[in-house]
């Protein structure tokens, strides 16, 4: 590993999470990206000014945002930095793609597939064989059994169990504490022990 000086866009609590993860990988934090102006951080125009060569890493939890982000990043040029905690059991077949973070404790494991800019939070089990489209973010504690789909820009919330070779529609959301025992449609909003669907979200047009 080549130490790298990295910004992170996106100054909340994830941000920091992210912060932690750099310094324990032995990058260095260079600095803060936000929209909301501080006396420390950069405003995106302030930043292409003075760093046209950096590397930035998503500070952002919410899916769509984050997208949004990543999206601007690289039409503008710049490399999104993948980050993995050195405490996170990664197998050697798992593949990370740019712009995604794996956090403490997290395992991801045999042929697992994780997408770009995902979120694999602290103590998250990704078991052999899983997908995670683009723009996942699988919260704390959360659960996928072997052979898991989950598509794109999908919330699955803490401590939520997700059972074998079950498929997670696009923009949907697992509250917290789920049992997922069968396939999930897009644009839902499961919860319970088994998980229903609660909400179906508006798509856009």
């Amino acid at each position: 590993m080549v130490p790298t000086d990295i910004f992170i866009y996106g100054a909340s609590g994830h941000g920091k999470v992210v912060a932690d993860i750099i310094r324990c990988s032995g990058h260095t934090l260079a600095g803060w990206i936000d929209d909301k102006p501080s006396a420390d951080t950069l405003l995106w125009d302030q930043f292409c000014s003075l760093h046209p060569n950096a590397t930035i890493a998503l500070g952002i939890g919410e899916n769509t945002v984050r997208e949004s982000i990543a999206k601007k990043v690289r039409d503008s040029g710049y490399s999104l930095a993948m980050l993995i905690h050195p405490s996170a059991i990664i197998s050697d077949s798992a593949i990370i793609k740019e712009g995604s973070v794996i956090m403490p404790l997290a395992v991801v494991n045999a042929d697992a597939l994780i997408g770009e800019g995902c979120i694999v939070n602290s103590g998250a089990i990704v078991e052999h064989d899983c997908v995670l489209e683009n723009y996942v973010h699988i919260s704390p504690n959360a659960t996928l059994a072997g052979g898991v789909q989950i598509k794109k820009s999908t919330h699955v919330g803490m401590g939520a169990l997700i059972l074998q070779n079950i498929t997670v529609g696009a923009g949907s959301v697992v509250a917290a504490g789920s049992v997922v025992t069968k396939d999930v449609s897009d644009n839902v909003l499961v919860a319970g022990v088994p998980a229903l669907i609660k909400k179906t979200f508006c798509k856009d047009t």
